[in-house]
């Protein structure tokens, strides 16, 4: 793999909704290596509640977790305007799907109302003035209680009032349905972080390498931290497999794993295991550490042969992922120093 420079890049994330929404506990299990049945003793964020992320040692994500209560958001459309929305990369909006004041009805309901999207047209007004160039993503939150059967209407009901509101970004915009129960949240936030990482192709041309030399069915790219997928490569017998949400089914489980792991290791860190490996009479399946930032799942034909050879490569084609992150923490020093 040819090595390039991969520059690093700063972006202001404001997570932003209605107070109950959801959007701490989120992000919490998905930055902060919590469990769903953790989050529950998290309290209500007070206005701005600010997280620096490194993501791959070359995406630096400034999240502004905004405090929810009417009197929060009154000051950020006024007082704070530009303090809040200035120099924004992304939006990221969380609905609670069950709010009585998320609806969509085209008939006033007794108990129900618009507010929750009138509020969001608000925000996206004052978005539109201080930082035209952003990304906007909206999450409609805590699906898991909506009845199965009726999932999918009220989904697209949903997201069809949030785009009649969203202005301008209405054609480039981002809606998930999620819940912290399931594997929906890492296809949201995977979805989210993979649009705003720099030189996808240089991590994708890596992989490309590692599969043609491994025989690889699927080869994925994880971030160490969140588990989250950066990217994949495969054939066309990987891209057969029906389960299309089998990565952030994958990251679900690794994140229980890796904090079930917590309670019998001294460490609180998120390095708990090295690699995982599972052999059977039709495939190998082995999810590697690849560098300080990464690990790297590999499914590749049986044998106890392949998997020293696969183990092998892996080895070495560390060395060259580990060269694009030292370039870019070297270029935050040298930026930082001046």
């Amino acid at each position: 793999m040819e090595s390039k420079k991969i520059k690093q890049q700063k972006k202001k994330v404001l997570l932003m909704g209605k107070s109950g929404a959801g959007k701490s506990s989120m992000r919490s299990i998905i930055f902060s290596n919590h469990v769903a049945k953790d989050v529950r003793r998290l309290g209500a964020t007070i206005d701005v509640d600010k997280k620096r992320v490194k993501f791959l040692g070359n995406l630096l994500l400034d999240i502004w977790d905004c405090g929810g209560q009417d009197a929060f958001t009154e000051s950020y459309l006024t007082s704070q305007k530009e303090y809040v929305f200035g120099q924004v990369g992304v939006l990221i909006y969380v609905f609670d799907v069950e709010s009585s004041d998320f609806s969509v009805a085209e008939e006033p309901v007794p108990g129900q109302s618009d507010r929750d999207l009138r509020t969001f047209g608000k925000i996206i007004q004052a978005l539109a003035e201080h930082s035209p160039g952003a990304r906007i993503f909206v999450l409609i939150h805590k699906m898991d209680l909506v009845s199965t059967a009726f999932r999918a209407a009220v989904r697209d009901s949903k997201a069809d009032a949030v785009r009649a509101r969203s202005g301008r970004f209405s054609w480039n915009i981002g809606i998930y349905a999620t819940s912290i129960w399931d594997e929906s949240l890492y296809r949201a936030w995977g979805g989210i972080v993979n649009s705003l990482i720099p030189n996808l192709d240089v991590m994708e041309a890596g992989l490309k390498d590692l599969q043609k030399v491994t025989d690889a069915d699927e080869v994925v790219l994880f971030e160490q931290n969140t588990f989250l997928t950066v990217t994949r490569v495969g054939t066309e017998v990987g891209d057969e497999n029906p389960n299309n949400d089998r990565y952030e089914r994958l990251s679900n489980v690794i994140k229980t794993f890796k904090s079930s792991l917590s309670g019998f290791t001294e460490s609180n860190s998120s390095n708990q295991f090295d690699s995982f490996i599972i052999k059977t009479r039709i495939f190998n399946f082995i999810i590697q550490r690849l560098t300080y930032n990464t690990y790297v799942l590999v499914v590749f034909p049986p044998g106890e042969a392949e998997l020293q050879c696969t183990q092998l490569n892996i080895l070495l084609a560390k060395d060259e992922f580990a060269k694009i992150e030292k370039v870019a923490e070297a270029e935050d020093d040298y930026q930082g120093k001046g």
